[in-house]
């Protein structure tokens, strides 16, 4: 199954930055990712081409990247997903910025049905509470995108009943 699935927010802000807030992906003071809500993204190394690791279940190496600009991450797990997901940011005017999400894969087997039922639902709520995280951090109020009920399912079923609830702060 070809899928692609692509999140963006504008923002009213230079390029550089939001860049500054891709830059910081997987650090300790990392800005971009939801790792108060979500499975820390984590490297072997700092972010950097050929640096590997991933967040919970999902694996991949940093196949580009750009600093301020674009990362591109490459799949390695789980099996069955066969492309990439990455930042893209975009500077459409001075003083505007789009930051792009963008996941293109090719699914194969058990990957056909995980996708669409466990890991998408997931993914939308993470890239979403990802770009809202953006928001906060370059003190713009933040566009709080609910979770479904299928979602917080699925966080309850996959936490043995301990997720943690959704808050932006």
């Amino acid at each position: 199954m070809k899928v692609v699935n692509i999140h963006s927010r504008e923002y009213p802000f230079a390029s550089v930055e939001v860049g500054r807030l891709v830059d910081t992906l997987s650090s300790e003071n990392d800005l971009l990712w939801p790792h108060q809500l979500w499975p820390r993204m984590k490297f072997d190394k700092p972010l950097a081409v050929s640096a590997k690791g991933g967040h919970g279940p999902i694996r991949y190496i940093v196949e580009e990247y750009v600093p301020g600009k674009r990362v591109v991450f490459r799949f390695t797990g789980p099996n069955g997903f066969d492309g990439y997901h990455g930042y893209d940011v975009l500077e459409l005017e001075k003083d505007k910025t789009e930051l792009r999400e963008t996941l293109k894969m090719n699914t194969h087997g058990m990957a056909q049905i995980s996708w669409p039922l466990i890991f998408r639902p997931l993914h939308d709520a993470l890239i979403e509470d990802s770009l809202n995280f953006a928001e906060l951090h370059l003190n713009f109020a933040p566009t709080i995108s609910e979770w479904s009920w299928w979602v917080k399912f699925l966080r309850w079923v996959i936490s043995g009943g301990k997720s943690r609830p959704q808050k932006i702060a």
